[in-house]
Formats: structure tokens, sequence, C-alpha cells
């Protein structure tokens, strides 16, 4: 392969191409469904998927068909199908996963910049939804136009990109299902939605948590006629009527060490194999004190962990957040003691946990024999399951290296992840025989899901350019294992 030639056409293509494409498409307010529940009406999502299926149909790839498939109900998703090219086989399938919804604005933003206002500066380009992950069809499809322009081989490739994975990808399963035929039996997963180390080198995902989580209310005293929250004079009942506030503390004390931060339900915790422990050292090693370095913590303000145990704790260890309040008044509050007060909690859970039955026990644990005999509910939301990829073959070890060797200059890198994407859980029940390269741009001060998020848009090319690589030796290791026999 001419190693040159690829990078200097996935270099043109980012700059011409690419980059004003995903400026454009910075510039749409396409929420997931969970933070707009009338994504149909308002349109958004359907722009985003016009936006991107657009561009993809007008790529000159051999055997390239765009369809927009439809379920009643559902967010649309974007299936692609890109038949062998240049000795490559129909027999083997790559599939490469990427979504186009977005997590809401949140403040906080600079002045200059916004999540649906595209700004470049230098390699960075800020804006919602670029490097988390819209730009998964512009770099895949690229990466195969590279190879084909070069007469390089590459097996048939299928390119789904879906539209509801920033809400736990609950409309997917049925997606799958209805595509199951069409996708076939894939070798090879590639999915660009998770994250590097450092933008200097190919980094690939091992692992994914999962995500369990809901909403905890706890009620005192009856609401109004309304249903809305009640409240009563603070010098008057404080004292006699428990607080909501105090008893949902209580009830996350159940959950949670305060001290600490160790979640203490048992039904969330696994046992971290010593192979997964070597390669948090390793990961350490590399990263330095960029491992907590990347977070703006505020002067003199501890982390919980540095180094390896920093790693695990965000990769294979559950950890609560408290994402969201609610009956709870601004600072313009006046002297009331409130009948009602509900948070959001998530709970990020390690690989290996059960997601139902941590939902299961985080609901027991919370609404059990409830201090004061206070009414709490807890309303569970989606739940999905964490993902350990399997080990890796050995061609495909070697192919990682060299891509990352031939378009970093650096060794490939591997590192296990804090987030959630659902998908690789299902994919992995659903392809047990499937090799995995889990991948993306989500690096250090990249921020996905906060304000001044950002693409770092070399790293956007280099990682197009190891696709290209690894698609084409996935190609021809298989042809060469044909003519050996």
């Amino acid at each position: 392969m001419n190693s040159d030639a690829i990078r200097a056409y996935c270099e043109q293509r980012w700059d011409e191409s690419i980059v004003p494409e995903l400026e454009a498409y910075i510039r749409i307010p396409a929420l997931s469904p969970h933070f707009d529940a009338e994504w149909a009406a308002h349109g958004h999502l359907e722009a985003a998927v016009e936006h991107i299926r657009r561009w993809c149909a007008e790529r000159p790839i051999a055997g390239l068909s765009v369809e927009v498939v439809r379920l009643e109900g559902r967010t649309p998703v974007i299936f692609m199908e890109i038949q062998a090219a240049n000795g490559g086989s129909d027999e083997r399938t790559v599939l490469l996963y990427g979504h186009l919804d977005k997590q809401p604005e949140m403040k906080g933003w600079d002045a200059d910049k916004g999540p649906w206002k595209p700004v470049r500066v230098g390699d960075k380009l800020y804006g919602r939804g670029g490097a988390d992950d819209g730009y998964a069809a512009y770099g895949s499809l690229t990466a195969i136009e590279a190879l084909q322009r070069e007469g390089q081989p590459h097996d048939r490739c299928v390119v789904l990109i879906e539209a509801c994975e920033e809400s736990g990808s609950f409309d997917l399963p049925p997606y799958l299902d209805h595509l199951e035929a069409r996708v076939g039996t894939p070798e090879l997963v590639i999915c660009l939605d998770s994250g590097c180390g450092n933008y200097e080198q190919l980094w690939t995902t091992t692992s994914l948590r999962g995500l369990v989580g809901g909403v905890l209310t706890v009620e005192v005293m009856e609401p109004t006629a309304d249903g809305s929250v009640s409240g009563v004079h603070s010098g008057d009942a404080s004292g006699i009527v428990p607080s909501a506030f105090r008893v949902l503390r209580r009830l996350l004390d159940r959950i949670e060490d305060v001290q600490t931060g160790e979640i203490l339900l048992g039904a969330m915790q696994v046992e971290i194999p010593d192979a997964i422990r070597e390669q948090a050292e390793a990961a350490a090693a590399i990263l330095g004190d960029a491992v907590v370095a990347k977070y703006p913590l505020l002067e003199g303000t501890e982390p919980v962990a540095r180094g390896a145990e920093a790693i695990l704790n965000r990769t294979w260890r559950p950890y609560l957040e408290v994402v969201g309040m609610g009956d709870v008044p601004g600072l313009g509050g006046g002297n009331v003691l409130r009948s009602r007060t509900s948070a959001k909690l998530s709970i990020r859970i390690p690989p290996g946990v059960d997601a139902e039955q941590a939902t299961a026990a985080l609901k027991d644990t919370l609404e059990s024999s409830p201090p004061h005999g206070a009414r709490v509910r807890f309303e569970p939301e989606q739940a999905a399951a964490g993902w350990a990829a399997p080990p890796l073959a050995p061609w495909l070890a070697e192919s990682l290296q060299r891509a990352s060797d031939t378009f970093f200059g650096a060794d490939a890198a591997y590192m296990g992840e804090g987030g959630t994407i659902p998908f690789m859980g299902m994919l992995g029940e659903k392809y047990p025989e499937a090799q995995f390269v889990i991948t993306g741009l989500l690096g250090p001060g990249s921020n996905a899901h906060g304000p001044n998020e950002f693409l770092h848009v070399p790293c956007g090319k280099k990682l197009t350019m190891c696709m290209a690589s690894v698609l084409r030796d996935h190609a021809t290791r298989a042809r060469a294992a044909q003519a050996a026999e």
C-alpha cells in the first residue's frame, strides 16, 4: 500500500470536504430523543440524517449504496453497503458504526463558541457532536474511498449510523433484527465513538462501562391539588417534618460510601482481571500526569486517584453521579420546607455486571424501609451493560501497530473507557466470534457532552488513514490465508 498516497488523499478530503461538512452538521441541534421528546416534530434529527446521507450518496465509491431505513415510531438509521473491491471478498463483512444524535447544549461555553456554532481554532473544531460522533460516516467512507483510488483491496463493508445512541440506543435492537440478513455476520467491527489517551498515537478501547440510573423522588407531605410541590414555613416545621432533601441524602448513603465514592452494592461490582490491571499500568506509563491533568480541576482540588488506579476507577469500577435535581428552587428560594425532592442518578457500571440485575438491586435498596416512612419512588431509565473486547487476533494486533507506526509515528496503545456505547454490548452478544476495533477522537480536553467540546482535526485525519490500513489488512490477510491453503 502506498502510505503516502493514502495520507495525502485523507488530508485533502478532510480539509476540502469533511471539515466544511462537519461545520454544517454542528449547526444542526439534533438532540437525542431523551433530550427532545418532540424530535420528530422538530425535525432536527431528520435534518442531520439528510445532511449526512446526501454527502455519503455523492461519494465516488464503487459498489456503494446509501439508504435511510425507518421503522414506525423510531429514530431512523443510515444504512450503507459497499461491495468488495480490488480482490476483496463479499463473503467477509466489516461493520463500521457511528451515530449522529447529540447531547444537550449545556452552559459554560466560551463567549465566542457555542454548541451549534462551529469554530475552528488551530487544530480544533469546536461545537457539539463533531467528535461525538458526527465524523464517523465521513471518516468511514473516506477510508474506503482512499483504498479504491489506490487500487487496494477491501472486503464487503456495512456502515451503520444510528440516531439514538446518546439515549441508550433503545431504538437500535429493532433495527438490528430488521437488518440482520443485510448486515450478515461481521468478522470485524470498527466503532468510531470512543476515546483516545492522547492525540499522538492510535488508541484502541478494550472495554466500556455500562450505565444504570433513573429518577429518585422523596415526598414527605401531600402535594398541592395540581400535584405541584407544596411547602410550609421552615421555621415552624423544621424539626418536626422530616426534610425531603435529608431523606434523599440518607438513601444515597445506602448505595455510596460518602467518604470515598465507592459503590456499596455487590450487584455492581466485578473482579478486575490481572490483564486489565497490567494494561492500566502500561497506559498510565504512557500518559503520566495527563491521566488527571486532562480534567480542569481547581487549584488545590485533589483527584480521587492517580495513575493506574485512576484509570481503573474510570473503566472497571462503578461510580455515581447526581446529574440532575428536581423540585429544588434556585438561590432565590424562600424559607420553605418543601414536600418533595427529586434527583436524577447516573451510575456507570463495569463490564460483566448485569445491567438489569443492577437496576433491580438499586431500586430495591432505595425504596425499601424509607427513613421516617417517607414516600420514596425510583423510576429507572434505560439500562445498558458494559462490554469487554475479546483478545485481539495476532493479525489485528500487528495491523493496529503498523497503522499507528505508519501514520502517527508511535506505537499503538490500549485502554478501557469509562463511557457507554450500548451497541458494542449488543454486537458482542450477537457476533461472539467478531474482532473489534473501538476507537475515536474523544481525547484530552475534547469535553464531549460538556461546554467547548471539540474535534482534533489532525487526529481525525490520521485515524481515517489508520482505518484504511486496517481494512486493507483485513482483506489481504484473508486472501493470503486462502492462498496458503
